[in-house]
């Protein structure tokens, strides 16, 4: 048997504590051997919405954020692939570096309910298994079985953390503190991140 690999995909603009609870809860539930936290390049849901922070920048916070986390780690892949991520290409690339690997894609619950806007979502579905992370309570992911998804779904504490908010909390000089992880918090300050002085 190979890996059993997650990949989860985000801008992280900035990497919070949610992002890593869904990270280490997946890996656990699911009994993973690694999470692979993938940095978009160029993040096409939100091309011309906002600006987006480099992608190099958004890297080493991730990069800082997981340092010593057991199984859980930063990848560049998307970022030296260039050009608009695309969850399709990701894990086409994945499949063909790890070929014994068991796949998964792991998206929160409001993802889920946007696959269908994916570019190529056939291929995503028929090289891994969806991982909807979810919260108490939230009823689980409605039709995906129908689509012919594999699904498994992971229940997470319910944090209500914006990523919205947290760059406009370090803009502003407010406390990152227990939102993000420290390491990122001093990558956010060292490079100057979301007009942060100092």
């Amino acid at each position: 048997m190979g890996q059993r690999i997650g990949i989860f995909g985000g801008t992280f603009d900035p990497v919070h504590v949610g992002h890593l609870v869904a990270a280490v809860n997946a890996r656990y539930d699911l009994g993973l051997d690694r999470v692979v936290m993938m940095v978009a390049n160029v993040p096409w849901q939100k091309a011309g919405a906002r600006a987006v922070s480099p992608a190099e920048d958004r890297l080493a916070m991730v990069e800082a954020a997981v340092d010593g986390m057991a199984g859980v780690e930063a990848s560049r892949l998307e970022i030296d692939r260039g050009g608009p991520s695309y969850t399709a290409d990701t894990v086409s690339q994945m499949s063909a570096l790890y070929r014994d690997a068991e796949l998964y894609v792991i998206v929160g619950w409001d993802v889920s309910a946007e696959l269908r806007t994916w570019e190529r979502m056939e291929e995503v579905r028929d090289l891994a298994t969806l991982v909807v992370v979810n919260r108490p309570g939230n009823p689980p992911p409605d039709g995906l079985h129908e689509q012919g998804w594999r699904i498994e779904e992971v229940t997470v504490p319910n944090l209500e953390i914006s990523s919205t908010d947290l760059r406009a909390r370090a803009a502003t000089g407010r406390p990152l503190d227990y939102l993000v992880p420290a390491p990122a918090v001093r990558v956010i300050r060292e490079r100057g991140l979301y007009s942060v002085l100092g």
